[in-house]
Order: structure tokens, then C-alpha cells, then sequence
């Protein structure tokens, strides 16, 4: 997984055909959990790109995007978001593969 460099570089990768946003922070304990699992997601879904984003380095973006919850992932395709996992609450892998098999294709 990616990390996210800049706040141009988000709106250049909301652009291409499947983006997975993680927001997340280095304190968070529902994020450290689900860390080892992410690299089996993203195996299962080789045609998206994952990017992680730091909560406290970017947090106007979790502003604009309306994120207050971590971890929280949003999906976008060429330009519009397709979908979004946002909550405070800890997700397992099964949620969050549902989350991506149900974006639109």
C-alpha cells in the first residue's frame, strides 16, 4: 500500500479506475489491527491501487471528505467516489472485501 504524499497527488489518484483511500493513523488501534490482513486485500484485488492516509497529516482532506471515523476507506473511479466505508469501528477483512466486491464496476 501506497502512502499518500500530498494532497495534489489525492485528487491525480481520484482520477484513475479504482482507488481505495485507507484513513488512518499511527495511534489507532482498530488500525493496527487490520495491518496484517491489507496486504491479502489487496492481492484479492489487483485492479485497484491502495493508498493509505494519514488522519493527523492530512486532516483538512478528512475534512473535505468528510471523514471523522478511522479506519475508513473511500473508493473512487475516474473521478467520482464510488463508494465509502466510513466509521469509527474496528472492520474486519470480510467487511471490507464486501465493501470493495459491492463498488460498482
Amino acid at each position: 500500500m501506497k502512502n499518500l504524499q500530498s494532497t495534489e497527488e489525492f485528487q491525480e489518484l481520484t482520477k484513475i479506475p479504482a482507488a481505495i483511500f485507507m484513513f488512518t493513523a499511527g495511534w489507532c488501534p482498530d488500525c493496527r489491527v487490520i495491518d496484517p490482513i491489507l496486504p491479502d486485500i489487496e492481492k484479492a484485488y489487483p485492479d485497484h491501487t491502495f493508498v493509505s492516509v494519514d488522519r493527523d497529516q492530512f486532516i483538512d482532506l478528512c475534512i473535505e471528505q468528510d471523514v471523522y471515523g478511522i479506519p475508513s476507506f473511500l473508493a473512487y473511479s475516474n473521478g467520482q467516489e464510488t463508494g465509502r466505508f466510513v466509521s469509527k469501528d474496528r472492520k474486519t477483512q470480510a467487511e471490507i472485501e464486501g465493501f470493495i466486491s459491492n463498488l460498482p464496476k
